[in-house]
């Protein structure tokens, strides 16, 4: 079975096409992060507008690369929700369109799904369908939550960010300091030369169990530098702006791995997914996996270039559900917010 996936959520024109769920015969982005780096951070308008211009291209190149047409096609899956109502509006109609002149049967994902599904792409072991039961870890500019995947489709949230989503932090501080945008992939460079455990910053929620925080994080961050400058010393230890950065991203990520291995121990899961533009951190991917693997862990992370948004995940996280024949309504909306299916706390 060949699904296209198109994803529109935020300021990627992303459109990817999968077989069986899991193998990729093409994957192409159109990043649009030269019109938002003046702006320190996306605007929706603008995201809609090179959505509208960049989505017809993207497509056909996307085609072309896995050499198909479109009665090679057994399906079609888009985002809906959650993101930027515009920019998802872009995909969605065009999505729709192409379904209705084409007559290829077509269905709504949820942008989070698509991240979770991310973990098998390239993976035929998987072509029969992900092993069930694993929690997983999603973690990007709007979201960081904790799922626990019971089946397909079938979702337990159980922890949520309270206030500002990671990479939202990582760009706010990198924001702050100078860095460009977006300011995770700036901070995690600079952050390799530095000290990690130099300046104890707050790890945010501790008391709920599986929620995050991270406004109080980035709070503590500006305190910091108003107080002690990016470099220079505190309580006579000497320290430097990667010491900074580490520290920084040090407490963002580390209550993120230990979050997430308590989930799997008390859920009696034996596999840990993650997913999200931050799930490309280093930190955060070294160390997970060795914390992960000495608890007995299997620990699945996407390459990086699966961490970004992108289409091939909407296509493994559509193929599934339209293989099980489910099939959205023509007046399908895009939505800002929407849980994943099936949550409850």
């Amino acid at each position: 079975m060949r699904v296209l996936g198109i994803e529109t959520s935020c300021d990627e024109t992303a459109v990817g096409i999968v077989e069986n769920g899991t193998h990729v015969l093409a994957n192409v982005i159109a990043s649009q992060q030269e019109f938002h780096e003046k702006y320190g951070g996306v605007v929706p308008e603008v995201a809609a507008r090179k959505h509208l211009e960049t989505l017809p291209f993207v497509t056909r190149e996307a085609m072309e690369k896995a050499s198909l047409q479109y009665g090679d096609i057994d399906g079609i899956a888009v985002t809906y929700a959650p993101g930027f109502e515009a920019a998802l509006l872009i995909g969605l109609q065009f999505a729709k369109g192409l379904a209705l002149a084409s007559n290829i049967p077509w269905i709504g994902v949820h942008h989070m799904e698509g991240h979770i599904y991310a973990n098998f792409l390239d993976h035929p072991e998987y072509a029969g369908g992900p092993a069930f039961p694993f929690i997983s870890l999603l973690v990007s500019g709007g979201h960081t939550m904790l799922v626990y995947a019971k089946s397909e489709g079938e979702y337990v949230t159980l922890g949520n960010t309270l206030d500002d989503a990671a990479g939202e932090a990582f760009d706010k501080v990198g924001r702050y300091l100078g860095l460009p945008f977006p300011g995770g992939p700036a901070i995690d460079a600079q952050a390799a030369e530095g000290d990690p455990h130099r300046i104890p910053f707050p790890w945010g929620v501790r008391d709920r169990q599986y929620d995050f925080s991270y406004s109080g994080l980035k709070t503590a961050v500006v305190n910091f530098v108003e107080k002690n400058g990016r470099e220079g010393h505190v309580n006579g230890t000497k320290f430097s702006f990667p010491d900074l950065l580490a520290s920084f991203q040090s407490a963002a990520v580390d209550v993120m791995v230990a979050k997430t291995l308590g989930a799997a121990k008390k859920h009696g899961v034996s596999r840990i997914a993650i997913g999200g533009g931050v799930a490309s951190n280093s930190r955060l991917r070294r160390e997970i996996k060795e914390k992960g693997e000495k608890e007995g862990l299997e620990i699945l992370i996407p390459p990086a270039h699966f961490c970004t948004d992108n289409g091939a995940m909407i296509a493994a996280a559509g193929t599934w559900r339209l293989k099980a024949g489910q099939k959205s309504p023509w007046g399908l909306s895009p939505t800002s917010r929407l849980p994943l299916p099936s949550e409850s706390r």
